[in-house]
């Protein structure tokens, strides 16, 4: 864990729970690729950046989930570096309480204000600034989260943060957390099409071509759909069809795991009633869920 391995000419990433990409810039100076879940996630990167005799000039935010953002703050303080978003992430990374509140729909109870879902605050330059790195492409991901991006850097190497799972972590975990299902499935679509000599997905091996594994992430969700539906042949309430998920797919239920699966059920719930396929309808000031 926190090897690291050079995948193009300028083009590395840090093994670790979410991958952290690096791109060097020049012979003494780095732009990282997100930052790891935490403090500690900070220090070890800094102490392999020391190692290596390279200087942080930014980090480039693909997303505000707090286990890409966590060594922010420590890695901003510590070295005066830059740290690049854009959009709503820009927001959430700024004002990191906003992912729990999210995730919950109210305020976050203390069981949910953790590192895991709460990251320490920190300064976030826009994308659209002068001083971003104008080499880097910046590849729009929308669908996992809510204004999600990769970056392609000069050796043709595309970080996909977490637009792709592994099959290992789909078959663990079952249902991947996604804010927009339709613009998932459009962004898996997209990722097919994209031509690159590497890509490195931060929840999947880094490999030179992601077509079956889009295809498997694709085939997943259409997966959870049709479950869902099945679920909804009767009229149900979202509390018995997140009860019958876990069940089906032998989860074990957590606060935690409440409000990831939970949310990512509700947007499934959103998009197959905006296409036609459910229903809702109010018996005894109770919300019930119905298949057409």
């Amino acid at each position: 864990m926190y090897e690291v391995n050079q995948v193009g000419e300028k083009s590395y990433y840090i093994n670790c729970p979410a991958k952290i990409g690096v791109y060097l810039a020049d012979d003494k100076n780095v732009y990282i690729i997100d930052s790891g879940n935490d403090k500690d996630a900070g220090k070890k990167v800094r102490k392999i950046l020391d190692e290596k005799g390279w200087n942080l000039l930014g980090i480039l935010n693909t997303h505000s989930n707090a286990d890409h953002i966590g060594g922010n703050q420590y890695l901003q303080q510590q070295t005066g570096c830059k740290v690049f978003g854009g959009g709503i992430e820009k927001a959430f990374t700024e004002y990191p309480v906003l992912e729990p509140s999210f995730l919950y729909g109210g305020y976050p109870c203390k069981d949910l204000r953790h590192k895991f879902l709460l990251a320490k605050p920190s300064e976030v330059t826009d994308f659209s600034d002068e001083s971003f790195p104008k080499e880097i492409e910046i590849i729009p991901l929308p669908g996992h989260f809510f204004d999600m991006v990769g970056f392609r850097t000069p050796d043709d190497t595309v970080f996909l943060a977490d637009c792709l799972s592994s099959k290992e972590t789909l078959d663990k975990y079952q249902i991947s957390f996604i804010y927009d299902v339709a613009e998932y499935l459009k962004t898996l679509e997209t990722v097919k099409s994209i031509k690159a000599k590497m890509f490195v997905p931060a929840h999947a091996p880094a490999t030179d071509d992601v077509t079956e594994l889009a295809d498997v992430n694709i085939a997943k969700v259409h997966e959870i759909a049709d479950k869902i539906l099945s679920v909804c042949s009767e009229p149900i309430c979202f509390e018995n069809i997140l009860q019958r998920l876990f069940s089906d797919y032998g989860l074990t239920m957590n606060f935690e795991q409440y409000v990831l699966v939970g949310s990512t059920v509700r947007s499934y719930l959103s998009w197959l009633k905006d296409n036609g396929k459910l229903d809702i309808n109010f018996e005894d000031n109770i919300l019930l869920w119905k298949q057409i």
